[in-house]
């Protein structure tokens, strides 16, 4: 298509809450071609098959946790692909294990909406990484 649509940003959300992936990719698809998948298992195939420019990751699956599928996705990920931690869990938590696990930044569930597509945007449109 000529009118750009192709190149939406491309986002991979993983979350094993059926509920939360639905309000995200509902809110997400208008701006953003999104994928979503409901287990940490299988996300290093996801990213190497589709390639997304973001991957929005729950920290907290039964299996593996996120902060380990960063490492393990990131291997296949082509090297402009942005890895996400997003969690409930409170804030510096979440700074202190994006930092450890080497990903490009971190979200809070608590933002959502317009709010959630603004910071989205900007991870992918800057070189954003965690801050100091």
């Amino acid at each position: 298509m000529a009118d750009g649509a192709d190149a939406k940003v491309r986002v991979l959300v993983v979350d094993d809450d059926p509920d939360l992936l639905e309000l995200v990719r509902r809110t997400l698809s208008p701006h953003f071609e999104v994928q979503t998948h409901h287990s940490a298992l299988g996300v290093s195939n996801l990213v190497r098959n589709g390639e997304p420019d973001l991957v929005l990751l729950d920290v907290n699956f039964p299996a593996l946790k996120g902060d380990q599928v960063v490492s393990l996705a990131r291997r296949y990920a082509p090297r402009t692909t942005k890895f996400i931690l997003y969690s409930a869990s409170d804030e510096s938590k979440l700074r202190s294990l994006a930092r450890a696990s080497g990903a490009d930044g971190y979200l809070s569930k608590s933002v959502q909406g317009a709010e959630l597509i603004q910071k989205l945007t900007a991870f992918r449109d800057k070189d954003q990484t965690v801050p100091a």
